[in-house]
């Protein structure tokens, strides 16, 4: 099953999200995690030590600036241009970089390659797996790592899933995130070139709450 995206309507999801998300954070320090808990689950470890780095739907830039204070060569993209705007001016001077672009178009387009692609909560969450996989792989050096984290499945609803934003009242604004189990993940980076893909849902912090899925990949 394929979703038909409109990336006009979608744009208009995250210039909305990032005039919120920044609420509260835009003074906030640095910080890496894959989960939507404070001080919880596995950090920058997971990317091993790469000398470059992009993050796939970077949002407010946190993850990248931590990165960036470590020394990493790292870029940002984001298809929000308020999102971008907001990120430069609060983590440029870092000498975080970052974009405004379409994921699959960019990875088309820009010939540049990374010893680690990654995405917390991000684009790798709202993209057609068969249609990114294979581009991030072509965008990964030998041996590069991609890593992506987002919540699991719900038991049953796999493949692409409508949300609105905003509730159900005002403009139609809307897009696609992607979900599958574990084993689906897997398969789908294999088909995709990965050598190796490790994926699994890292617990709450309270029994009975929302994990987190985690996955990671190798290269060839």
């Amino acid at each position: 099953m394929t979703a038909e995206h409109n990336f006009d309507n979608e744009r208009a999801v995250w210039d909305a999200y990032a005039e919120s998300a920044w609420k509260g954070v835009a003074d906030d320090d640095p910080v890496f995690r894959w989960t939507q808990y404070k001080d919880h689950g596995p950090g920058a470890e997971l990317l091993g030590e790469p000398e470059s780095a992009l993050e796939i739907g970077c949002g407010t830039g946190r993850a990248l600036a931590y990165l960036a204070r470590e020394g990493v060569k790292v870029r940002g993209l984001d298809m929000s241009p308020v999102m971008v705007a907001k990120t430069s001016e609060r983590w440029g001077s870092l000498g975080a970089e970052f974009v405004c672009g379409e994921v699959l178009d960019f990875l088309k387009s820009d010939a540049r390659t990374y010893d680690a692609v990654y995405s917390i909560f991000g684009a790798a969450w709202f993209s057609d797996p068969e249609k990114l996989f294979p581009l991030v792989r072509q965008r990964l050096n030998p041996g590069g790592v991609f890593v992506f984290s987002q919540p699991p499945a719900i038991p049953g609803a796999y493949g692409p899933q409508g949300m609105y934003k905003g509730g159900f009242a005002g403009p139609a604004t809307y897009t696609y995130r992607y979900s599958y189990t574990p084993s689906m993940w897997r398969s789908h980076l294999l088909s995709a070139g990965f050598l190796e893909a490790v994926s699994r849902v890292h617990e709450a912090p309270e029994l009975g709450h929302i994990g987190t899925l985690i996955v990671r990949a190798v290269a060839p």
